[in-house]
């Protein structure tokens, strides 16, 4: 059996599957930001951001239940709630998404959302030069917000006594006696991550790009970005 008293399966393969891709597509997208070189590999993070948080909006209506957004509970009033209780001896404990985490994945797909999209339209020089100031204050923003997340995974996990980082690899909570989740859906996740790879190796077409970055020479296109980046 997959749930006992002591282990409950939370989060889905699919899920977890997000989370890390996500976590790896942004941190590549910022620290290739700055780098003209670099910046093929840069817009295919965004455009991996982007298709992600698609796919997340889709699998919060047909994941299973902690995936699903009918769980999360995005009621002011129990965030403030949850969020005092960690002052006191018996803070509220939740299975899955807890109510002030539930508002801070919501403001995570939004910003990540609104720098994709900005970036989008930088990179197709649509619209004036401000956006590229949104786009880097949308990015900024949701790297504050990642500090926050960890802190407060760091702090969760202390106060309640449950290793949250393994919970989002292994999917399952230790000494958690919730109502488990309808089943892993691995076949989900592999799909996922297999649409990530064949896009990242030109299976699937990149509007914009030509080629892909490869791992052992720099494509044409970017060569001729930094070639004329040299130039000036």
């Amino acid at each position: 059996m997959i749930d006992t008293p002591s282990k409950t399966l939370v989060w889905d393969a699919p899920t977890r599957a997000f989370h890390w891709l996500l976590a790896g597509s942004f941190a590549t997208a910022f620290i290739t930001a700055e780098s003209e070189r670099l910046r093929d590999i840069h817009v295919l993070a965004g455009y991996t951001v982007f298709g992600l948080i698609a796919f997340r909006l889709v699998w919060g209506l047909l994941g299973t239940r902690y995936a699903r957004f009918s769980s999360w509970s995005l009621s002011p009033r129990k965030a403030i709630d949850y969020l005092r209780s960690l002052f006191t001896r018996a803070p509220q404990h939740h299975t899955g998404h807890n109510p002030a985490g539930s508002w801070a994945v919501v403001a995570m797909l939004t910003l990540l959302a609104g720098t994709a999209a900005t970036g989008w339209l930088t990179w197709n020089e649509i619209g004036s030069g401000w956006l590229g100031d949104l786009h880097e204050g949308f990015a900024n923003a949701t790297l504050a917000l990642i500090g926050v997340h960890v802190l407060a995974v760091i702090a969760s996990s202390l106060l309640h006594r449950e290793n949250l980082v393994r919970a989002m690899v292994t999917g399952f909570k230790r000494g958690v006696a919730g109502v488990p989740a309808a089943g892993k859906r691995t076949a989900v996740a592999a799909a996922l991550v297999g649409a990530v790879g064949a896009f990242w190796g030109g299976l699937i077409p990149a509007p914009g790009l030509d080629t892909r970055p490869a791992l052992t020479a720099t494509p044409t296109a970017t060569l001729a970005r930094a070639a004329h980046h040299d130039d000036e």
